[in-house]
C-alpha cells in the first residue's frame, strides 16, 4: 500500500476533490440539499471558509481555507462524508463486511485529492478549475448555468463577470 503524504499546514488554503466510489451515480446533486445540510454541519463543527466550490453529479471540487491554529481538514472531510452517506437511504451505501474492516463502507472513494494553494496565482488557477468543470464535462455551455457552485456568488462580489468561461 502507498504511504500517501500529505501537507498540514496551520491556517492554509487547500484545494479538495471528493469523489463517488461508484462514478455512474448522479448522489450529490440528486441529493444537494442533503449535501448542503451535512457540509452546514461540517462547517459549525469543524469552523472554515469556503473560498469555492462546485458540486458535479459524482463528485465535488472546493477551495477551504482553515482557521490560523488549525491544520487538521481531514477530520473535516472525513464528518463531511459520513454525514452525507448517514443521510442518504441505506440502500445506496456498499456495505459488506470486508469494506467495513478496511473502513471503505459507503459510498465515497477511500482517499480524496488534496492540494495547499501556494499563492494568488496557484489560488486563480484552481479557482478556473473548480468553476469551468461542468463545462468540461458537457453538463452546461458556461459556468453562469451551473446551479451548483458558488460562480454566482463570486460574480456577486466582483472577482469574474457573468460571462466568464462562455
Amino acid at each position: 500500500m502507498p504511504n500517501y503524504r500529505r501537507d498540514f499546514t496551520k491556517g492554509a488554503c487547500y484545494f479538495f476533490t471528493l469523489t463517488l466510489q461508484d462514478r455512474t451515480k448522479c448522489y450529490l446533486t440528486q441529493h444537494i440539499e442533503k449535501l448542503r445540510q451535512a457540509y452546514q454541519e461540517t462547517v459549525r463543527r469543524y469552523p472554515f471558509e469556503t473560498i469555492a466550490i462546485c458540486v458535479l453529479p459524482d463528485h465535488l471540487h472546493f477551495i477551504m481555507q482553515l482557521p490560523q491554529d488549525d491544520d487538521n481538514y481531514s477530520k473535516r472531510i472525513a464528518f463531511f462524508k459520513t454525514v452525507f452517506t448517514k443521510l442518504l437511504p441505506k440502500a445506496y451505501r456498499n456495505e459488506n463486511q470486508s469494506r467495513i474492516k478496511k473502513r471503505e463502507a459507503g459510498i465515497w472513494q477511500r482517499r480524496f485529492w488534496e492540494h495547499r494553494i501556494r499563492d494568488e496565482r496557484d489560488l486563480n488557477n484552481h479557482l478556473d478549475y473548480i468553476y469551468f468543470n461542468p463545462v468540461k464535462h458537457g453538463y452546461v455551455n458556461a459556468p453562469k448555468d451551473w446551479p451548483f457552485s458558488s460562480f454566482r456568488r463570486d460574480v456577486e462580489r466582483g472577482f469574474f463577470p457573468l460571462n466568464w468561461g462562455s
